[in-house]
């Protein structure tokens, strides 16, 4: 009732700034006993972004390994030239010797720092090592754990090695069938893990490695309870492996109980990518500002796009817009089932479509290759969600661009 009294001109302003009637977040909540309304302190990129200062030359990294002196299987060493990994990244580089060592590990870097490898590759060498190993891989998000199962496919192709990815959005009865089968690697999102437990579908007592990857990214989403939880399934003789880009209060909380005699590892050196160029763009007109976004999309060099926006509906309007005026574009957000999600990436990583816009469901840990620009066309709602929707951009040495409509 109180949206249908709402004046058009206030109902814009809130939407432009994450407030709608479907949203939990609004820009602006009542104060008690009445409707006048006080504002929520919302991340303003503004001075964050001019403190940005582009590299005259970047320090290049001198690995003190190579892929071929670690002694792993000749035939994991052929399928990592096949993927085109030449040199050792700085977390690949200090992480792997640790990790075929049998130690813990917390591995502290930016995203696109190739911190996957950095783990599922000696993992694969400790499985052919070892047959009856199994592994729980723990990751916040749908996308982020079916992308890690894409890259150990690749890793470990021709080797035996089995994995079961067990996220929500899809049909449970396929993994609860896969469980019942020899496996190797368990990868999942902590929901549907402990939803498998709970089932007597899942035992993770005979899982003595476990690796939480985006440890702060779960934290963010609520889950620090459910991974209480799964630490406290597990073997206490165990290797943990802890990769986050942040380590805050909350996160250090779980990582007192998670690790023992861990070795650690940063490799982050600033909040924000060197290879990322960042500009603001002023939003003169309201009413225009999805033609200044039109203005930019026709260009060139505006050839793979990912544009974020704060809330389902309003990507969902945008991605309309967009599509009406002719651009090829495709939408995730949370209204979309995991197999829609999963084919707009698809169709994106593969340039079938040249812009993909999303909610913060895709700002972490999906590695998107060549993506050109970053667009956000609504504010983030604090500098952490910022680094890393801009973070999608500019991976493995490559150039990008982020822009940021204000």
């Amino acid at each position: 009732m109180f949206w249908a009294v709402v004046p058009l001109q206030l109902k814009y302003m809130w939407r432009q700034n994450g407030f709608s009637r479907n949203n939990r977040q609004p820009r602006y909540q009542p104060r008690s006993g009445g409707r006048q309304f006080r504002p929520i302190k919302i991340f303003n990129p503004e001075g964050f972004v001019k403190s940005y200062v582009a590299p005259a030359e970047v320090e290049t990294y001198t690995p003190v390994n190579s892929f071929s002196s670690f002694n792993v299987d000749s035939n994991l060493l052929k399928n990592i030239a096949a993927k085109g990994y030449a040199s050792l990244t700085p977390i690949q580089d200090q992480a792997i010797p640790h990790v075929l060592s049998g130690r813990d590990v917390i591995g502290i870097a930016n995203t696109g720092t190739g911190k996957t490898a950095a783990f599922l590759i000696p993992l694969i060498e400790k499985i052919l090592k070892n047959r009856q190993e199994k592994i729980l891989i723990v990751a916040p998000t749908r996308e982020l754990a079916t992308q890690i199962h894409s890259e150990l496919m690749s890793f470990s192709r021709n080797l035996g090695i089995w994995a079961v990815v067990l996220i929500g959005g899809v049909n449970i009865v396929p993994q609860r069938r896969n469980l019942q089968r020899p496996f190797n690697f368990v990868i999942g999102t902590p929901g549907r893990i402990k939803d498998l437990i709970r089932e007597k579908n899942l035992n993770l007592s005979g899982f003595k490695t476990v690796v939480l990857d985006e440890a702060d990214r779960m934290v963010d989403m609520g889950f620090i309870e459910d991974i209480k939880l799964l630490i406290a399934q597990l073997p206490r003789d165990r290797q943990s492996l802890f990769f986050s880009a942040t380590i805050d209060g909350k996160v250090r909380e779980i990582l007192n109980s998670f690790v023992r005699n861990p070795v650690t590892i940063s490799v982050k050196t600033r909040e924000t990518p060197l290879n990322v160029h960042q500009e603001i763009v002023r939003v003169t007109n309201p009413a225009r500002k999805v033609d200044q976004l039109h203005d930019l999309l026709i260009q060139k060099e505006f050839s793979k796009v990912l544009i974020f926006g704060r809330t389902k509906w309003g990507v969902q309007k945008l991605t309309d817009d967009l599509l009406t005026r002719g651009f090829r574009a495709d939408v995730i957000h949370g209204n979309k089932n995991q197999n829609q999600r999963l084919r707009a990436l698809d169709k994106f990583k593969r340039q079938e479509i040249q812009i993909l816009l999303a909610t913060d469901v895709a700002s972490r840990g999906l590695d998107i290759p060549n993506v050109t620009h970053v667009i956000n066309y609504e504010m983030p709602e604090s500098q952490d969600a910022y680094i890393h929707r801009i973070g999608r951009t500019g991976r493995a040495d490559k150039k990008g661009v982020a822009l940021t409509f204000v």
